[in-house]
């Protein structure tokens, strides 16, 4: 083992997927010097499908708009489509690394091991090359991503299925279903979007949702849904849900004539579904819907309705457990897998310790990871070089947090403990910047920051 001699003033940030590369460009910002551990061999996190554990899929695309999901300053190419595959969300992701020369300070094939307190740091084990290597730094940034440990609850009778159950982490193109009778279980997007694979791919095709959901089409007059939703914006919510609920209805009509449940939350109350897709393999017979189930016998599935169906492979789209595996567990409040902080970036206990993109919201990510970026960068600054400033910001995140939810009722599940509206979670945000005398996002990405970097030599 190689260990370093003494802590670097330095911070360290785990991954090099959009969260810890926003991460990164802002503390360059500001002259921060830093290192980011990535375990995989190039940036890009969950959207390099050849990143091992990858959720990625061949069909996945962006839910949000390139309008609306850009980082800050660096918008996704006009000549991109409304929705951007896969593919093209990794080119983007990597032309960011490069356009702020990201690279030079990643390690690339490096595992982080474990994370323990240290001398008023964090010590950093990291395995590359089959060797441990010991580091040890001020600040610590965990930005290592929420889809990496699959949520695969255990189906009554699993044991005698005589098919095959995967969870959807391991589902990457419809090759698999070919031949095969399948059922999806699940109605996160990407649980739809496999839905929808096997709807043209499959012998047959069956979904399992365990309620009603509303389903967001992915162009409303022409406009993707997000840049028309956000025009109702300085509505009241109560006035959103009702107005967007009439007008789902009048372009959906009744879903229930297609198999589907009654929603029983009102719009935008859960993670938004944009696809139109399933409705129409749904209206032409290509995949029919099905309630929850009850148990799995042989190849038979038989669901809570008393209905049942044949099926050869089973995939589950369950979800996530969020974890922090390099760090014992105590670390941090923990809630239904989720880490509990302040702004969802702060741990109070921990003033050099934060998180950047553990967040579940109803917007484009990325410029939220920006503004993220820019408290965490600010608040480290402050921290090096401005004692009396690094005091008011800890007395800011001691104190009461804002509604994140932009006063919506969210449904009651595991995935919505915490859900952050993305609105509520900006006006946060700047309270926060305001308060603090820090600048806009715009205003920081753009304009020359001035610090002394020689701080942190």
């Amino acid at each position: 083992m190689n260990a370093s001699t003494q802590q670097q003033d330095k911070v360290a940030i785990i991954g090099a997927g959009p969260a810890g590369l926003a991460t990164a460009r802002a503390l360059n910002n500001l002259g921060i010097d830093f290192d980011i551990f990535e375990k995989h061999s190039n940036v890009g996190g969950i959207w390099d499908i050849n990143n091992q554990g990858s959720p990625m899929y061949g069909s996945a695309h962006f839910i949000s708009s390139k309008t609306m999901s850009g980082h800050e300053g660096y918008p996704m190419p006009e000549e991109y489509p409304d929705y951007p595959s896969n593919k093209q969300i990794l080119t983007y992701i990597r032309d960011f690394a490069g356009a702020y020369d990201l690279k030079s300070s990643i390690q690339f094939n490096s595992t982080v091991k474990q994370v323990s307190e240290s001398s008023g740091g964090w010590k950093i084990e990291v395995e590359h090359a089959g060797a441990i290597q010991q580091y040890h730094y001020r600040w610590l940034v965990c930005a290592n991503g929420t889809n990496w440990f699959k949520n695969q609850p255990e189906i009554k009778g699993q044991e005698t299925f005589n098919g095959e159950i995967i969870h959807s982490v391991d589902y990457h193109n419809s090759d698999k279903m070919k031949g095969k009778r399948v059922l999806v279980i699940g109605a996160g997007n990407s649980g739809i979007d496999i839905a929808c694979d096997a709807a043209f791919a499959a012998d047959e095709a069956y979904i399992s949702m365990r309620r009603g959901y509303h389903f967001l089409p992915k162009h409303i007059f022409g406009e993707p849904v997000d840049v028309f939703g956000s025009k109702s914006n300085w509505l009241p919510m109560w006035i959103q849900q009702r107005t967007f609920g009439a007008l789902l209805r009048l372009i959906n009509g009744d879903l229930t004539r297609l198999g589907l449940q009654k929603p029983d939350h009102k719009v935008l109350s859960s993670h938004p579904i944009v696809n139109g897709q399933l409705l129409h393999y749904l209206q032409h017979g290509d995949i029919k819907a099905k309630v929850d189930i009850e148990r799995v016998q042989g190849n038979i599935v038989y669901f809570t309705d008393g209905s049942q169906a044949d099926v050869d492979l089973i995939i589950q789209a369950t979800g996530y457990n969020w974890r922090i595996p390099y760090l014992n567990d105590s670390v941090f409040e923990w809630q239904n897998n989720r880490p509990q902080t302040f702004l969802k970036i702060f741990n109070r206990k921990h003033p050099g310790l934060f998180i950047n993109g553990f967040v579940e919201t109803n917007g484009g990510a990325y410029k939220l990871f920006d503004e993220m970026a820019l408290l965490i960068a600010k608040t480290i600054e402050a921290q090096a070089l401005k004692p009396e400033l690094a005091k008011r910001i800890q007395n800011f995140i001691e104190g009461p947090e804002a509604d994140l939810s932009g006063s919506v009722s969210y449904v009651e599940s595991a995935r919505h403990t915490g859900y952050t509206n993305s609105d509520a979670y900006r006006a946060a945000m700047k309270d926060m910047r305001n308060k603090l005398g820090f600048p806009s996002a715009e205003e920081f990405y753009t304009a020359p920051q001035s610090s002394d970097a020689s701080a942190f030599a």
